[in-house]
């Protein structure tokens, strides 16, 4: 079941606001922490970042199943108040309103709709055909418990004291863009604290926005497009530039299609609804949107799905601009978790490019991140299943409490740790260094041995990291799939790097990095493996051979940068016996990550012996236990 905080912090849409700063995210987060969510385990000492949730919030949060698909979690919100039929409409029963400039008509039936100068009202259900222009004035919908179909057939709409559109009341609103019209929305400069109406395009009922048309909307003194119930994008070519919020629904905000392009000097896409347990959610099915914002890309108080469709976002400059101390900068941020299942995600931000206080799934999406912080960051469990997932830059690539990568194919850059499992609760542990700073080799003592896992099953991982490759501050598992590691060259870091139990019992294994803090996998590991650490580095472009003592290749790599470990396992690695490693010859076949289908010695010399299931000397085998 999809928990999540169920909270009475009051959502704020009646202020202009252009950036959400540390102070109202602590706030926030204050109140989150007050409710914990049911059947969760919280934890402490998760770090907190600009934006997010504070330690105590997060550890609810952090208790949600990382594995739900997109159908488990986007069943336990609330349901979409769109129907199929919402973009119908009939001409001849549709009530002609003509904008004039600085007045208004309505043909048709009176009762339904009234002009009063520049001001229209609509106070009954029914389908109402726009057209023309107004310099300064505006659409009021107040049609209590009713269905208002309004239909902007190349209508502009300027508003120097409000809304361009309001819809005061109502059972629900749809905005239908008549095929092939072009419709502008312009609102007022600023906004009262207080005022109800704080959007281009408001609406205080459910609305929609559908057709085949255009939309262009410029939010010049708040958001927008907004509602404070739920807000679907239906279809159409929709185009927003707010100074704050690009499009935000209360309730929810759900794109099902169209072309949505949006440009924000606050967050993008937005649900910010954390009192309902079932609400807050934003969830991209369908559609190409394009979101460039100065805060978050896109803010989920709940849950962030994406389906399909092609979702590009940039978020406070991009990952080559430092996070802001002020704002929340992050890319696809969701308060319990973000399930990315189908389509095309492509992120770019200056702070985590996609975020959770609880945890992340990535079943199916292809996904391409880069960040000025943490490529992927979950609070909880951050799970693979299925898709592709490349960090192409970032400082950690993927940072979670429990990280599990099950299948699909992950690729991460990072100039710090490439996966780290960090986070929740810890407790003393044996000695160790790597991260945590001692002696070469991993000799120092008193580390603490967290509540964190990394485990891998299947798919393909590929690490580039300048810090250590796989970092877990508990312990690590790796049973099957492919893991490559292309490590540090800097002695203070390795790429492995685990403070407890580190067993490896199927799959392949291949790392290379520095020696001075050479980790390698648990001596009672089920399968086999070995750690070499050659008498001098390797430059960039060798071509090393892992050689059985009959002279048989089981691998070939070719190094991506200086390297003086390899650790190497597989099911062709037997504990006891010995192995060479051979430098020079050549490789062939399709390479994964600098390891290839297959080499040859030719002339190839022998650089180190080892035998299977030892540690490196220094170093450390079985963790630090």
């Amino acid at each position: 079941m999809n928990t999540r905080p169920n909270t009475h912090l009051r959502t704020p849409p009646k202020r202009a606001r252009r950036f959400r700063t540390k102070a109202a995210g602590a706030l926030a987060s204050m109140v989150l922490a007050t409710a914990a969510l049911a059947g969760c385990s919280s934890g402490g000492d998760s770090d907190s970042d600009s934006g997010s949730a504070s330690s105590s919030a997060a550890g609810s949060a952090a208790g949600v199943d990382g594995g739900q698909d997109a159908a488990a979690v986007l069943a336990d919100n609330k349901e979409s108040h769109a129907g199929d039929s919402d973009a119908e409409w009939d001409e001849s029963d549709a009530v002609a309103v003509q904008l004039k400039g600085d007045s208004a008509s309505v043909d048709g039936d009176a009762d339904g709709a009234t002009a009063k100068g520049a001001t229209v009202t609509i106070t009954t259900g029914g389908t109402y055909r726009i057209r023309g222009t107004l310099s300064d004035g505006q659409i009021v919908v107040n049609a209590p418990d009713q269905k208002v179909k309004l239909v902007l057939d190349g209508a502009k709409i300027s508003h120097s004291s409000g809304a361009a559109i309001d819809v005061t009341e109502a059972d629900e609103a749809v905005v239908i863009l008549a095929d092939g019209s072009e419709n502008t929305l312009g609102d007022a400069d600023s906004y009262a604290d207080d005022a109800e109406a704080n959007a281009a395009l408001y609406s205080a009922a459910d609305l929609t926005v559908t057709g085949d048309g255009k939309l262009t909307v410029r939010g010049n003194g708040n958001d927008g497009i907004a509602s404070t119930d739920g807000l679907v994008i239906a279809s159409g070519t929709i185009v927003v530039d707010a100074v704050d919020d690009g499009i935000r629904g209360k309730d929810y905000l759900i794109v099902e299609g169209g072309s949505v392009t949006v440009t924000a000097g606050g967050d993008g896409l937005k649900a910010d609804n954390s009192e309902d347990k079932d609400s807050g959610y934003v969830a991209v099915g369908g559609g190409t949107v394009k979101v460039t914002a100065e805060g978050d890309g896109v803010d989920a108080a709940t849950d962030l799905v994406a389906t399909g469709g092609t979702l590009t976002v940039e978020s406070g400059g991009g990952s080559g601009t430092q996070p802001s101390d002020d704002a929340s900068t992050k890319g696809l941020k969701a308060g319990v978790i973000n399930v990315l299942e189908g389509g095309t995600v492509s992120v770019d931000a200056s702070d985590d490019a996609v975020h959770s206080d609880g945890a992340v799934h990535v079943n199916g999406a292809k996904v391409t991140a880069a960040s000025g912080d943490d490529g992927v960051h979950a609070e909880g469990e951050l799970t693979v299943d299925k898709g592709t997932l490349k960090v192409a830059s970032a400082v950690e690539g993927i940072e979670g409490a429990d990280i599990s990568v099950n299948g699909g194919t992950v690729d991460i850059r990072s100039s710090d740790d490439g996966i780290n499992a960090a986070g929740g609760t810890s407790s003393s542990g044996g000695g160790g260094g790597g991260g945590f700073g001692g002696g070469p080799g991993g000799g120092g003592g008193g580390e603490s041995v967290g509540d964190y896992k990394l485990t891998v099953t299947g798919g393909t991982l590929v690490v580039d990291s300048e810090g250590d490759g796989l970092d877990s501050n508990g312990t690590a598992e790796i049973t099957g799939g492919t893991v490559v590691v292309n490590g540090p060259q800097q002695g203070g870091n390795g790429a492995l790097d685990v403070n407890g139990d580190f067993g490896i019992s199927g799959g392949v294994l291949l790392a290379a990095g520095s020696a001075g803090m050479a980790v390698a996998p648990s001596t009672d590991s089920e399968q086999g493996w070995l750690s070499a650490t050659l008498d001098s580095s390797v430059p960039a472009g060798t071509t090393l051979h892992v050689v059985d003592s009959d002279g048989k290749v089981l691998a070939t790599y070719v190094t991506s940068k200086s390297i003086q470990n390899v650790v190497y396992s597989s099911s062709a690695v037997k504990s006891g016996e010995e192995y060479e490693i051979h430098s020079g010859g050549t490789k062939a076949g399709t390479g994964t990550g600098g390891l290839a289908s297959s080499g040859t010695l030719g002339s190839a010399e022998r650089i180190a012996t080892v035998t299977a299931g030892e540690a490196p000397e220094g170093g450390s085998g079985g963790g630090r236990r």
